[in-house]
Order: structure tokens, then sequence, then C-alpha cells
């Protein structure tokens, strides 16, 4: 277990990033949700990540309901705010077209002022059905630098020095931006997705020594960039930072790949290890859809991985040589 925040607030390896229970991509059927929820539970997972943006609110939805007859102090949420879901008839029979397939009679209004985040919290509780969240991030403000530090961030500081919320921070696919966030405010949780991982190390000119300074908690997601790093082998049909891989992607990583099955370890279990290495990383945050999908992410840590794996990588110049690297424990 590591610190997840500054509130005293406590989480194992991996945790579980629901987006995929909005209908990511495709639709979950609502037994396949519950399910997923259950299966975390049971791997020991207690710290669960969702916000309004995925499919438009159905993710809060089946989360909370996965979780009301666990004991609320057992678990951690946290919500996302900067997209206010609204209803709409206007697209009658449209799906999203944001990637979540679900009915467009919900649309996304973004508003990072304080009244914004203060009603999407209240939205966000109402469509969970859970009595807090316990963690708040700033959802993809790339755009919306002035108006997150003037709105979004004094109301979330003003919420937790009353206690409503536990901790605040922000949630980006870029490092640079939540190293000045870390600066310039007094959060002490941050999301990163895709800018840590096996196959790229941004973060750790900017991001991570800024957040150990600070004592700032780094979650870290998208540690499979996209997908190409979530199989043993990567392919053309491989997913990178969101589109397809160049061929001299998917090369490299499975050059990578060769590397760890020489040493009896597979990529994805060195993708999902290797990022822990770091200290400012708290947990990482691995999406599912399905039952069988969490208990493969749980196995991912539960294999030991030898040392050489990682000089190798790192002699061969696949890793930052000041990557700090991880102990199997």
């Amino acid at each position: 277990m590591r610190p997840l925040g500054r509130a005293g607030l406590t989480v194992g390896s991996h945790s579980f990033g629901v987006a995929a229970l909005g209908n990511l991509y495709r639709a979950v059927s609502a037994a396949d949700a519950a399910e997923s929820v259950d299966a975390a539970w049971q791997a020991g997972v207690r710290y669960f990540d969702t916000a309004p943006h995925y499919g438009l609110g159905l993710a809060e939805e089946r989360l909370g309901a996965a979780l009301a007859e666990r004991p609320r102090d057992e678990f951690i949420v946290s919500t996302k705010v900067g997209r206010l879901i609204v209803d709409t008839d206007a697209f009658p029979g449209e799906t999203d077209d944001q990637g979540f397939d679900v009915p467009k009679d919900r649309i996304r209004v973004l508003d990072y002022s304080r009244d914004g985040v203060l009603r999407s919290i209240e939205d966000s509780l109402g469509r969970s059905g859970l009595d807090r969240i316990d963690i708040v991030l700033v959802h993809d403000p790339d755009d919306h630098y002035r108006e997150a530090m003037d709105g979004a961030f004094p109301a979330l500081e003003e919420l937790r020095a009353a206690g409503v919320i536990r901790s605040y921070g922000a949630g980006m696919n870029q490092s640079e931006m939540l190293a000045d966030f870390i600066r310039n405010t007094d959060l002490d949780v941050v999301m990163a997705a895709g800018c840590y991982s096996l196959l790229d190390q941004p973060a750790l000119d900017d991001l991570l020594p800024v957040a150990l300074e600070r004592g700032v908690s780094v979650i870290a997601a998208g540690v499979f960039n996209s997908g190409i790093l979530a199989s043993e082998r990567a392919t053309a049909a491989s997913h990178y930072r969101y589109q397809p891989a160049a061929p001299e992607i998917v090369e490299r990583v499975n050059r990578i790949a060769e590397i760890c099955e020489a040493h009896g370890v597979t990529l994805p279990v060195a993708a999902a290890q290797f990022v822990r290495g770091h200290p400012a990383i708290a947990t990482v945050c691995l999406g599912a859809r399905s039952r069988a999908q969490v208990e493969r992410n749980a196995s991912l840590f539960e294999k030991a991985v030898p040392d050489a794996l990682w000089a190798e990588l790192v002699s061969e110049g696949y890793l930052d040589a000041a990557a700090p690297l991880p102990q199997f424990a």
C-alpha cells in the first residue's frame, strides 16, 4: 500500500478505471459491468476512478450501483469535473460521437468555473448514489488553463478545506501542464495518462520530480499506450496514442517484447510493473470491461520480474537510465 494524496488515503498496486463500463468503443452489458466491479473487489482493488465524460454519465451510474452494498469506508472513488452532462432531445436516434456506445440524449458542456465544479460534483453524486466523492480531478483542462486556475482549483481547495472531499488534482494526457499545476496550486493527486510507460517516459523530466518534491501522488493511467503494450506482441492493427501505430513503433515494441520473453516475462507484465518503480507513482489505474480482463490485470502484478530484464532494457536504450526500476515485493 502507498499513500494516495495527503489525507490519509492509501492504495494498492493497481486500481480500476471504469471508462469501459460507460460503453467505451462498444457496449458492455449491465451484468458484465457489475461482474467487473465484483471481480475487482475480490482481487483486492479498493480504488475506482470514473468521470461524467465516460458514457455521458453511464459509468458513474454503473459504478455506484455496483458499490452500493459495499462498506463505504472500505473504498475510494474519484471522479472528474470540467464536463457537465446535460439532457437534450436535439439528436433523436443518434449515438454519442466521442467514443462511447450510448444514445446522444445527453451532451457534454465544458465548464471549469466554480459553479460548474459544484454542479458537476452534485450531479456525480446523484448519478452514482454515493454519499461522497473522495477525490476530484479536473479533467483535461489543456485548452482551459486560466479557467481551471481561476475557477476549478480554488473551488476544490474550498471543498477540501471544508472536509467535503479528501483530495483534489487533475487528470490529463500530458505531463507538462500537470507539473505546472503542482507548482502553482496545492493539489495532492494527479492522474497522468500515457506519459510514463515502458515505451514513453516524458514525465520523468517534469512531472515526477516536482511531484516528489511537493508530496503529490501520481496515478499512472494509460500504461499500455492505447493498447500497444497490452498484448504479448504488437501488430499492424495495434494502437498507440489513440492512433494506428506506425511501423517503427510496432518494431520497437516487439523488440522490447523479445527482451521480456528472454527473461521469462510477458510484455504486459513488464509494462504494468515498470511504472511502479517510481516512488511518486501511487498506483497503476487499469481499465477493464469484463471479469476476465479484471482478473488478467490483477495477475500482471503477481510475477517477479528479474532485475536483469530492466538492466538490459536500459543498456539497449529502451528505458531512460534515470528511471527508477521496480523492486518486486
